[in-house]
Formats: C-alpha cells, structure tokens, sequence
C-alpha cells in the first residue's frame, strides 16, 4: 500500500548558511573549508581555491589564529568604510541584454567622504526614454570606456567595503550580474538599503531619493546622474547613522540586522 506521506527534500547547503552561522560565530580554518566543500553552489572542488574566490569577491573575512570570522560582525561603525554606489542604466535587466551607461561611488568613514569613483559607459545605445531621465546622450558616451573595464577599476576600488545603495536589490543585482557576464565573479560584499535604514531612522512621508533630498535639504544637482546620486545617498546615509541608538547598535553587523529589522517609523508611508 502506497503511503500518503509527503515526502519533503532536504534543503541544499549553501554559501549563505555558511555567511549566517559567521554572523554568530567564528569557524575553525579546517571546518570551514569542509563546510566549503558540503556546500552546493561553490564554483571550485578545491575549498582552499574557493576560499581564495570569496575574498576577491568581497566576503571580509579575517583570520585570528586558525579561527575565520567575518569582520564585519567586530568592526564598529566608526571605523567601517562604506562604498555607496550609483548606477544608471540603459534597461532594467542585464540578463535582458541591458547595461550600466554609468557608475558612481563614494567612500564614507566616520562621518567623511575619503574617496570616489566616477565613470561614464560606452553603450550601443541608450533609449529615448532614458535620455529623457538621465540626460546621458549617445554623444557623451562614444569615447568612454567599454563595461569591462569600468567593472574591473570598480571591484578594485570597492575591495571588501560594506555596499551601499538607495535601493539595494536593483544596484547590487545590476553590478553583480554584470561582474559574473565579465567573469568577474559576483558581489559577496555585505551590503545596506538606505532606503530600509532610512525607514528606521528618518521620519518621511516616502523614502525615495528625490524626496528625502528635498526634505533633508541637500543641495546636489544633477539628479539621475551616478556620482551625484551617489553623493547624495551618503548625506541620507550619514543622516540615519546620526539618528541611531549608539548603545545598541555599535557593530557593522548591528547595523545591517538593524536596517532589516521590525522598528519602521511610518508602517503607513506612501510608496516612494
């Protein structure tokens, strides 16, 4: 006789269990490569090569004796670099066929803008509708450098920084796809929405960049442009981190559990 029990598969071991148990707790050098080699989304069989590859790939992970921690679990906030990154695009999906016409950042430690990065993209094309938005033209992208490139300067200058972004989903997702067309490899980075810490910590109507720059009174032009919107989301981000709880949130983790957490000001705010 049959049995009408349901049978439910046991989930994969993947990267991200492992990500999450470093969250809590540092891992033996030893267990870790085995954890490596149970997991089911690695690229290569050998665990001492696919460690290497996390690391280029912006997991921050640091050694203390034979123990693997992620750093960001120790690093207080005042002492992180934050990359807060920008990109406009020519559609919404590299997987599409679309691409990045233009990528910004900036560089935000304790309070200070340290460094920047700034670069248009040489595209076929760029749809009217875009134009319209970004006020990038076929013309001013014709001698900029090709996406390769400006992907390969760009994971160099991100390194191992938490990312940033207004919209966190839609810029990481982007840049990640893009570095894995390239064989790049993809973001491993720990990231942040400013749009979600903002949430918690700004008292606002909508949470949209446009919105926020006039209700903070930040004086940037050039809206829709990648630096410019860069910049600005540093002022946004700045802005939460003065209004946080220091005393309970004091680590880099803290802050990224924090920005995901229930304590949204205005449950009821309209759409950005």
């Amino acid at each position: 006789m049959k049995s009408n029990k349901r049978i439910i598969p046991k989930a994969s071991f993947k990267l991200q269990n492992i990500i999450q148990r470093l969250k809590n707790e540092s891992i033996l050098y030893t267990e870790f490569l085995e954890l490596l080699e149970k997991a089911t989304d690695t690229m290569y069989e050998n665990p001492e090569l696919e460690f290497e590859l996390l690391l280029s790939n912006g997991l921050p992970l640091e050694f203390d004796g034979d123990f693997v921690f992620l750093k960001t679990k120790n690093t207080l906030i005042e002492e992180q670099t934050f990359c807060i990154v920008d990109i406009e695009t020519n559609g919404g999906s590299v997987k599409k066929g679309f691409q990045i016409i233009e990528l910004g950042a900036v560089k935000y430690k304790n309070g200070q803008i340290i460094d920047k990065f700034e670069s248009l993209v040489y595209a076929k094309e760029i749809p009217p509708y875009v134009q319209e938005v970004t006020k990038i033209t076929p013309k001013m992208i014709e001698d900029a450098p090709r996406l390769e490139n400006v992907l390969k300067e760009f994971k160099i200058f991100l390194e191992d920084d938490v990312f940033v972004a207004h919209d966190i989903k839609f810029d990481y997702t982007f840049i990640s796809e893009s570095f894995e067309k390239y064989n790049l490899g993809k973001l491993l980075n720990r990231k942040i929405c400013s749009i979600d810490l903002a949430k918690r910590t700004i008292e606002s109507e909508r949470y949209g960049l446009s919105f926020l720059k006039e209700l903070l009174n930040i004086e940037i032009e050039n809206h829709h442009r990648a630096y410019y919107d860069a910049l600005t989301t540093a002022i946004i981000f700045e802005k939460s981190l003065e209004n946080i709880d220091s005393n309970k949130i004091k680590t880099v983790e803290d802050l990224i559990a924090f920005s995901k957490s229930d304590n949204v000001i205005n449950s009821n705010q309209k759409k950005s």
